[in-house]
């Protein structure tokens, strides 16, 4: 199954939506409005207004990393979830939220850390609890994600 392109991305720095063009490196995408990198290969920390901005204006998947300081296994995911950035770089969005300063976490219904809940167009696709390996983390969301070819 074709993974559906992340096609627009929340710049980091600013907070503007930008179109992520298809066949670039993500690596290289910048921010039309700050110039800043989009970092597109590497997770992004948010707090509850940020995942709010991220959602709305991300156009593909969303991935969330519920996480918090004091958390061994979080701890152990953090390294897992970068290397998955770099593997879904262009394809999906990768946020990270410590769950002590977030009220989010809570609104999600989240019970256990670390939490990844995995969201297209605003709505949870999919859900995993606990410390994931970053190749079967990248096979988890491409297999939740709908095709291309389904869309067009």
């Amino acid at each position: 199954m074709d993974m559906v392109l992340l096609t627009q991305a929340v710049c980091p720095s600013c907070g503007a939506a930008n179109r992520v063009a298809s066949g670039r490196d993500p690596a290289l995408a910048k921010c039309g409005k700050c110039r800043h990198s989009l970092s597109l290969t590497e997770p992004v920390d948010v707090d509850d207004d940020g995942l709010a901005r991220h959602l709305r204006l991300t156009r593909g998947p969303v991935l969330l990393d519920v996480w918090a300081p004091w958390c061994g296994p979080c701890r152990m995911m953090g390294p897992q979830f970068t290397s998955a950035a770099q593997r879904l770089a262009g394809e999906a969005r990768l946020l990270r939220m410590n769950a002590d300063t977030a009220v989010s976490p809570n609104n999600l219904r989240v019970a256990g850390i670390p939490a990844l809940i995995l969201f297209e167009q605003e709505k949870e696709i999919g859900r995993h609890a606990g410390l994931i390996q970053a190749g079967d983390l990248v096979s988890w969301v491409k297999d939740r994600c709908p095709s291309r070819s389904a869309q067009t």
